[in-house]
């Protein structure tokens, strides 16, 4: 008697006469045969897109050196120009001739925290802003295979390494372009804790405001929020040359840039500056409290 043929797939031996499919138990499995969410993990897959974003804001960055370089030295170099340059050559030095060294010394801290802050808003702040407007940009970035909060930090991450940039254009300016020269006293572990911590600082900021602005908004936001922050930030004067005005001196603390200034003062010149667990604890606690509100604003935006 002849054996009988069963229509369908052919058996495989060691099988139950089922048909094999890819991914099934007693079948090799080759490459191909994975379905797609088995070759990557969900955690890997977050990281490469997370990586991706920085990667396309690098790109940008690139390809836009020259504005960033412009934009970064401008402002710090017509100030170090006419404070540190003009007027003591005029006659006019701030402090006098035996002071317009010292002066050009507190400044230094100034200009590096003032560059810093205002990259990382610049890198955060108007892109989002122009984002969440017209181009609604930000709908193809959360599509990526990451969490709404990964998003904001990916923007966090890119503004504080700009603000690191600008800050390592901006201190050479400093030395060079005063008349009288500027007296340094760098402390290596100050400045690499403080620094890092003004840019993520810096960037935070920028999340916070480019969240919570509209287009039209903008040129207010400069009068209202940057002038402010720079004439009251520590950055022509020390924190503590404030104590003649003891209601402005406890009024600037709500001011981030002071700790800043205070912090890269301590890190880079012998000029007094605020205690040390003071600006290291405000810092910190500024960051954390802006990354809050940034990521907050950021995911109240996307949602709604």
């Amino acid at each position: 008697m002849k054996p009988t043929m069963t229509s369908g797939a052919p058996r495989t031996p060691g099988t139950s006469g089922a048909p094999r499919t890819p991914g099934t138990s007693g079948a090799p499995r080759t490459p191909g045969s994975y379905p797609l969410t088995q070759l990557r993990p969900p955690r890997a897959a977050a990281w490469a897109a997370f990586r991706a974003l920085l990667a396309r804001d690098r790109a940008v960055l690139r390809k836009e050196a020259k504005g960033f370089v412009l934009r970064t030295v401008m402002q710090p170099l017509l100030l170090l120009f006419v404070f540190t340059y003009v007027f003591p050559t005029i006659g006019q030095g701030i402090g006098g001739a035996a002071g317009a060294r010292e002066f050009a010394t507190m400044l230094v801290a100034g200009v590096v925290a003032t560059a810093m802050i205002f990259s990382g808003i610049q890198a955060v702040a108007l892109p989002l802003v122009r984002e969440f407007g017209y181009t609604r940009e930000i709908e193809d970035r959360v599509l990526a295979p990451l969490p709404v909060w990964a998003v904001a930090v990916a923007k966090i991450v890119s503004g504080a390494l700009q603000a690191l940039l600008a800050g390592l254009i901006v201190f050479p300016l400093a030395m060079v372009v005063p008349i009288d020269g500027v007296r340094l006293d760098i402390h290596w572990a100050t400045l690499l804790a403080v620094a890092p911590l003004a840019a993520v600082a810096g960037a935070s900021l920028g999340l916070t405001i480019g969240t919570r602005v509209q287009p039209h908004q903008v040129p207010l936001m400069f009068s209202v929020i940057v002038l402010p922050m720079t004439f009251l930030g520590a950055t022509y004067y020390p924190w503590a040359r404030l104590t003649p005005i003891p209601w402005l001196k406890v009024a600037v603390l709500a001011n981030p840039l002071v700790y800043m200034s205070e912090g890269f003062r301590m890190a880079l010149t012998p000029v007094p500056a605020m205690p040390a667990p003071a600006v290291y604890g405000a810092l910190v606690g500024f960051t954390a409290l802006l990354a809050w509100l940034g990521i907050g604003g950021f995911r109240k935006r996307v949602l709604a």
